[in-house]
């Protein structure tokens, strides 16, 4: 991994090098959304519809993100959206005053669908297939590294106070993330994919295109890899849905760990994930074959979500709950981390390669619809004990480990040279 790094050029290297720049941006806010969120008066089941109504506006732009993506290219659509999805909402989320600010910011959020899409084009379509699950694990590792920044946080929190100190953090995210985009949109260029469908959608409405998805279904449907891949790619992101938006909530409100703690949970989480990817995942991974470490990966996750169920709840947080609640950290980093990289990866080498904005358009469509009641469905549960979320997660990877031990599909990687991943 250290070697694909150093040896990334053009486009692979300017968006793994910019990810850092989440780490100083919503990385540092994102522990503190949920919380205050139920600091400015609005409900657990209102933070669930949020989650829910966010991935029902995902849908929609995920929807036209192949058709946005060919048409106005890698580069330059992931550029606008950019700024759309996350610098426009963090102004809204600066000023939010109750539930409607948080739903406005939700659906104009949920634009980071098509910049997920052009990104993702701009970041593998340049680079060797064999080389696609190192990048996308250098994503991981420079996504986890982000968390190191999470002390200015808690520092902020402690010393001003939950809502002011979240505001100022917001604040620094729209600056942060407009300079990202800069940055991104500098030192890159449209890739040669991009110019072809570029060329190709000249002139062509984008209702004619959407029209041209129908050509398209057939690569889906008639592939049992994508059909896996996508079942696992939705199994894994109503768990991260779930996790990311209620996680934080069952340990400030359920165990009674104090405000200005919150942030280390996911930097520790962090750092070890990084220390998974260095060390331990590469091992599980490194011949190719994908099925034995995806399974690992369901397994391990379960039991950091079971255990969390299991810790007992208390009005302050005890040294016994601090000692569980480090075991699920180093059970979901190692979980979490392989599987979002597995899932990943397995998208994109399941996805035909001439297609592959249309095709994982429709991919992430299908994926969004499929995980957005989880959102709605977690907040009820959590409306009524707010462990009961963590229950449902750990039933999804359960459905997890029986499709990937039961239906799993080889893919062309897999039968070909082994290499490390």
């Amino acid at each position: 991994m250290i070697t694909t790094l150093l040896n990334l050029r053009g486009n692979g290297r300017a968006s793994v090098y910019t990810e850092p720049m989440w780490g100083l941006s919503m990385m540092l806010v994102l522990p503190y959304a949920s919380v205050f969120m139920l600091a400015l008066g609005v409900y657990d089941t209102q933070i669930g519809l949020l989650a829910t109504i966010s991935m029902l506006s995902q849908v929609v732009f995920g929807l036209l993100s192949g058709v946005i993506t060919d048409k106005l290219g890698r580069r330059r659509t992931t550029a606008i959206f950019d700024v759309i999805a996350w610098a426009v909402p963090c102004l809204v989320w600066a000023f939010a005053q109750n539930f409607w600010w948080f739903l406005a910011a939700s659906v104009i959020n949920g634009a980071w669908q098509v910049t997920q899409n052009s990104w993702d084009c701009l970041l593998v379509e340049d680079v060797d297939r064999s080389e696609i699950p190192k990048v996308y694990a250098l994503v991981k590792v420079a996504a986890e590294f982000s968390a190191l920044f999470a002390p200015i946080a808690a520092l902020l929190v402690s010393n001003l106070g939950l809502e002011l100190a979240v505001r100022i953090l917001y604040l620094n995210a729209f600056v942060i993330i407009s300079t990202k985009i800069w940055l991104l949109y500098r030192f890159t260029t449209e890739t040669a994919v991009g110019r072809i469908r570029m060329e190709q959608t000249r002139g062509v409405s984008i209702v004619t295109s959407l029209r041209q998805y129908r050509s398209v279904l057939p690569l889906i449907v008639r592939s049992k890899g994508t059909i896996f891949s996508l079942v696992i790619a939705a199994l894994v992101g109503a768990v991260a849905l779930v996790n990311a938006t209620f996680w934080q909530v069952v340990v400030n409100h359920r165990l009674g760990v104090p405000d200005a703690l919150l942030p280390f949970f996911p930097m520790v989480r962090s750092l070890l994930s990084v220390l998974f990817f260095f060390t331990i995942i590469p091992a599980l991974t490194h011949a190719r074959h994908l099925k034995a470490p995806t399974l690992i990966g369901f397994g391990v996750y379960l039991a950091g979500q079971l255990l969390l169920v299991a810790i007992p709840a208390a009005d302050a947080a005890t040294t016994s709950t601090y000692l569980m609640l480090a075991v699920c950290l180093l059970l979901d980093a190692f979980g979490a981390g392989i599987l979002f990289m597995l899932s990943e990866s397995l998208v994109a080498l399941h996805v035909d390669r001439h297609e592959r904005s249309r095709v994982m358009a429709i991919q992430r469509t299908v994926v969004m619809l499929v995980t957005a009641p989880f959102g709605w469905i977690s907040g009820w549960l959590s409306g009524m004990d707010r462990s009961w979320p963590f229950l449902l997660t750990s039933a999804l990877l359960v459905l997890g480990l029986v499709v990937a031990g039961r239906f799993w599909v080889t893919t062309h990687e897999e039968e070909s040279a082994p290499a490390e991943v």
